[in-house]
């Protein structure tokens, strides 16, 4: 290992992009000195080169694959990594082949959010679902021939199938992961050689930025559910203050009979003067660990289901009106705060086609706006309990009630005005669900199709984020059509259960939640780290369900240059404060020693990963934040050191310049990458 300025005439080649930036550039976007590690003579990473060339072609075939999902989607894959794809192929790389997801733009000052008056015209189109998946038809003869329109392409469900085993079999193969296994170590290393070396470069960087500092750097809550966005102390005092207002309102009908707040709070045998966060328990602790059941039953207050329909559901007698105000109350200290945002879940069952409907009403009506929140959908993975009390007959169903609204309200945005309103403020679909219980079903071309799939029992993980994906990308194809914003797929995963999961996730995700089980497959996490693909993880909420503080790769993904965010997950159930986002970073930077261009490269990422619209990201981050390295960076703004973007920028690349100088330059045929199953799976 050698420190430059004497650099290898390879160092110099994956470093030249860089150098090109520093050409007439302005003062703020320049790269300070730095110094550099080097590797001279690294042309087969210490494996043989026949591993080598063969983990090569796997990485590359890979990469490849997300490429084609993502783009088919609406979704983002990093122009860097692109760049070298294509390189490999020579093929010619051209920018304005990436795409990215559209956004709904805040509105301007004195605009009503909820205005229903340039809504699209509505069309004739048909929507109807065939093996799961809905497609769309220009009228009702056509959708009886299964002539979908042409220029909205979906995934092929074989070719899924076979890219996926491709997939299974690449993690499980020996040379790949040893290979893999060796960059990442290389990479921890190499990041903490540039630490030792550059540390005080970086803080002379930010200490010389005039106004930014890490507390007005935008931030995000990239994962975070409306059901418990408010912590312990905010409930509580809610509950109390509603008590005394409204303790002889009609809250709920029983059989025919009206039931009071104060009625209510005496069946359950409770005063709310009495009430402490204690006697409240909905705070998780070392009982919740490995019990996601009893991580559940928190979000009842006191253990009353009737409390939880009272303050935290949008369906209940008096139309979640207490939810809507609890939610408000919390943009309102995001907006006091100014510097935060967050990106709050809504649940859509799948039970009946009218959910979206009346979640809708519920937005439109309590006018539940704020700039500082952008609103995501979950889907619980809860199929077993519907199907086992006769709510839908099949999984198609529920599949048909959480995706055809969309489809219509897009086609006839006017036919349903406020579903088309809440929609605009949608960026996203999350899956959610306690990852570890296992369906015992593999996912494969003799699955039944969701039409088919009648039993009470639940679908695995990859057969669900398959037919959700499959959908999105449908709705996306017809959303840019029409000029309508469009969604992202952003999935918990890697929490728990197989590391398949991540699998699926890198084939269809763009950005994923929690992500833990990355460092049980060092193949899955270097494809991460090279597609870039950004996990939001929460220390404190895995703290009490999963894995102890402590043992969190968070630090161990920021050092090797996978795009971290923190995020509260449920300040209810795991924050004190009144800003649990501050909170978890704080805790993260003291418990992880994170230096101040560390939580701001955090805060960076959790911006880019966000549903904010482009607007807002150029505002916040910078006019060119989507150009990659420190061309991208506005430290201004970002306050992420130069020093910083570059190095991460350098890095990246030569970790792709290994696959195409020393890997392939496509003289050869896909078919030689073909790998065999792993033993014991067919």
């Amino acid at each position: 290992m050698t420190l430059p300025p004497s650099m290898s005439d390879q160092a110099r080649k994956v470093l030249a992009p860089v150098a090109e930036v520093l050409m007439d550039t302005p003062t703020y976007l320049e790269v300070p000195d730095f110094q550099r590690v080097a590797i001279i003579g690294d042309y087969a990473s210490g494996v043989t080169m026949d591993d080598f060339e063969l983990s090569c072609k796997g990485v590359y075939r890979a990469l490849t694959i997300r490429e084609k999902y993502m783009r088919l989607a609406y979704q983002r894959f990093p122009l860097t990594t692109s760049q070298y794809l294509r390189d490999i192929e020579g093929e010619p790389f051209k920018p304005e082949h990436s795409v990215q997801p559209v956004f709904t733009s805040p509105p301007k000052e004195g605009e009503d959010p909820f205005n229903t008056k340039f809504l699209p015209e509505n069309l004739s189109w048909v929507a109807r679902m065939k093996d799961g998946v809905i497609y769309v038809y220009k009228d009702a003869a056509e959708a009886d021939q299964h002539k979908p329109i042409e220029n909205m392409p979906g995934p092929h469900y074989e070719t899924f199938i076979d890219d996926m085993n491709f997939l299974i079999a690449l993690i499980a193969q020996g040379p790949t992961k040893t290979y893999s296994h060796r960059r990442l170590k290389f990479l921890m290393s190499k990041f903490n050689v540039h630490e030792m070396l550059n540390e005080m470069e970086e803080m002379k960087e930010l200490k010389l930025n005039p106004h930014r500092d890490f507390y007005n750097c935008r931030k995000v809550d990239t994962h975070i559910h409306a059901a418990a966005c408010m912590n312990q102390k905010h409930l509580l005092r809610f509950i109390k203050k509603s008590y005394r207002v409204d303790a002889d309102r009609v809250v709920q009908n029983i059989k025919g009979k009206d039931v009071t707040m104060k009625e209510l709070f005496a069946n359950l045998n409770l005063h709310p003067y009495d009430l402490t966060v204690d006697s409240l328990d909905v705070h998780a602790g070392r009982q919740t660990f490995q019990r996601f059941d009893k991580f559940n039953a928190k979000y009842n207050p006191v253990g009353a289901s009737e409390l939880r329909d009272l303050y935290m559901k949008t369906e209940n007698h008096i139309d979640g009106e207490y939810f809507a105000r609890i939610i408000k109350e919390v943009a309102s200290d995001l907006e006091d705060a100014r510097y935060q945002y967050a990106e709050p879940r809504l649940s859509i069952y799948g039970c009946n086609p009218n959910e979206w409907t009346k979640l809708s009403g519920w937005f439109n009506k309590h006018r539940v706006f704020s700039p500082q929140l952008k609103w995501m959908i979950q889907v619980p993975r809860i199929y077993d309990i519907f199907r086992g009390r006769n709510f839908v007959p099949h999984f198609g169903k529920m599949l048909e009630n959480i995706f055809m609204p969309i489809f219509q309200a897009t086609i006839e945005p006017h036919a349903n005005p406020e579903l088309s309103i809440f929609l605009k403020h949608v960026t996203g679909f999350d899956s959610v669900d306690d990852e570890s219980k296992h369906s015992g079903h593999m996912f494969c071309t003799k699955s039944p199709k969701p039409e088919e799939w009648d039993i009470v029992k639940n679908p695995s993980y990859s057969y669900y984020i398959y037919y959700m994906y499959a959908n999105i990308t449908m709705i996306n194809q017809l959303r840019k059509a029409r000029g309508m914003n469009t969604f992202q797929f952003r999935p918990h995963c890697g929490e728990a259960g197989a590391v398949t999961h991540l699998l699926a996730s890198f084939m269809t995700a763009d950005n994923i939640s929690h992500g833990l089980n990355l460092k049980k497959s060092p193949v899955l996490q270097y494809l991460y780290f090279l597609a870039q693909i950004p996990i939001a993880m929460s220390p404190l909420s895995n703290n009490s369900l999963f894995l102890e503080y402590a043992k969190n790769p968070v630090l161990e993904f920021l050092k090797k240059g996978l795009i971290v965010s923190l995020s509260t997950d449920d300040p209810m159930q795991f924050h004190y404060t009144k800003e649990p986002l501050m909170e978890e970073y704080a805790i993260a930077a003291q418990v992880f020693k994170l230096s101040t261009c560390d939580m701001c490269e955090i805060s960076r990422n959790s911006v880019l990963q966000s549903g904010l619209s482009n607007e807002e990201k150029t505002h916040f981050l910078g006019a060119d934040y989507l150009k990659e390295g420190p061309e991208g960076n506005d430290i201004r703004k970002t306050n992420v050191a130069q020093i910083r973007m570059a190095y991460r920028y350098e890095t990246l690349c030569y970790e792709l310049n290994l696959i195409k100088e020393e890997g392939i330059q496509m003289t050869y045929s896909c078919d030689c990458v073909n790998l065999p199953p792993p033993s014991g799976r067919r």
